[in-house]
């Protein structure tokens, strides 16, 4: 994996009077008119404070959400401008005209304290087109780009890769820096024993997960929906479970490929079972088979035992995916108690993807983990060795 190699950070830059255009990730819920969840905005920050004690003019940049258009106002950067000025106790300025003259001309005036936030990058249609147009024009802003935005970084989009690759001086936040450490610490070097805790509805979803870490971890944990697809495999009655059917050969074979190579895979051995996904009540399965009228939401008492024993001792734990519809109160035990065994262990623990972080904040024990990854869609991609086109340009020469 290449990592950061040849890849500069913003320490390696004199920001002083330069014009700095940040892409972060800011990419947050909101519900009703107010943001319900702030993570992707605090983990921004440091870089923000960096830049500015550091005398930089700096124009932020970040998509919220998939908007309709430039009208959709529901996306708009407005909230998350304001919650920044709040956290920062800076003036921001929402811009919904990045390429206009009076953009440049306040760029140009701003006074310590003061930063610009363009309007959602997605309201302009370039930007999910990597329009190499749309980049011309916000070049002319910019002296040194910083990318920051790891939960964007899988995706070809104009601030993520046209603009970086027609500027010379370009580099990473310390968001991406410490998540690809983080993340490379998964692969490269992994203190033994080392759980890849893998849950979440789709075993198709996982495949190229499964084939990056087999050969590196030490055992496998399986819940969430997709462990229906395994014990299906195994021949075990699932009842109305969600099962790929077109997955069951797969699944089959990987579970023979990890006990080939005398490693775990830790599948449930109870369930939390209802009649419908609606449900508010659930009942606890008495053993490992699931009445054919009912469906698996939730792995039982007997399953959390089991896989809290085995991270107990885990010196690398990696956590995708939650063991049920955590979402439910009903069908939550089994990711809110993982997430606490997790929590307690002495090892590191890496948590990725959006349900994952999600959960592990909805558990109350976010604060206990090593890291909580921002990536969502990215941390995966990067784990399986796929290129990321907004690290990837930052490699690259000059167009």
């Amino acid at each position: 994996m290449a990592g950061l190699k040849g890849i500069k950070t913003i320490r390696d830059f004199d920001l002083k009077d330069k014009r700095v255009f940040l892409r972060l990730d800011l990419n947050v819920p909101l519900e009703n008119g107010v943001i319900s969840d702030e993570t992707r905005i605090l983990a921004s920050l440091p870089t923000i404070k960096y830049a500015l004690d550091h005398g930089a003019k700096l124009i932020l940049a970040s998509h919220l959400g998939r908007p309709k258009g430039p009208g959709d106002k529901s996306q708009s950067l407005e909230l998350v401008g304001n919650r920044l000025a709040e956290l920062l106790q800076i003036e921001v300025m929402l811009v919904e005209e990045p390429d206009s003259e009076a953009t440049k001309a306040l760029l140009m005036g701003l006074k310590k304290n003061q930063v610009i936030l363009l309007e959602n990058v997605r309201f302009h249609e370039g930007e999910t087109k990597d329009s190499i147009e749309f980049a011309q024009a916000l070049a002319p802003l910019t002296d040194i780009y910083i990318n920051d935005a790891f939960g964007a970084s899988h995706r070809a989009h104009t601030t993520i890769h046209a603009l970086p690759s027609l500027m010379k001086e370009k580099g990473i936040g310390f968001l991406i820096e410490k998540e690809i450490h983080m993340l490379d610490q998964l692969i490269e070097s992994p203190k033994r024993p080392y759980f890849a805790i893998l849950g979440g509805a789709k075993v198709s979803d996982k495949i190229a997960v499964f084939e990056k870490l087999i050969d590196i971890v030490d055992g496998f944990i399986i819940g969430g929906a997709m462990a229906y697809t395994f014990l299906k495999a195994k021949n075990v009655s699932v009842g109305k479970s969600l099962v790929e059917n077109e997955k069951l050969n797969y699944a089959r074979e990987m579970i023979a490929r990890v006990e080939a190579r005398n490693k775990s895979f830790l599948l449930p051995v109870d369930h939390i079972v209802a009649s419908s996904i609606n449900d508010t009540t659930g009942e606890i399965t008495s053993g490992l088979t699931i009445p054919d009228d009912k469906m698996g939401l939730d792995i039982g008492p007997k399953t959390l035992s089991q896989f809290s024993e085995a991270v107990k001792g885990a010196a690398t734990i990696f956590w995708n995916g939650p063991m049920g519809v955590f979402e439910k109160e009903a069908f939550s035990k089994g990711t809110f108690g993982l997430a606490k065994a997790i929590a307690e262990s002495k090892g590191v623990k890496i948590v990725g993807g959006g349900d994952s972080a999600a959960a592990a904040e909805k558990s109350g024990y976010a604060s206990q983990m090593t890291h909580i990854s921002t990536g969502g869609g990215a941390s995966l991609e990067y784990l399986q060795g796929d290129k990321l086109p907004g690290l990837e340009v930052l490699r690259a020469k000059i167009r």
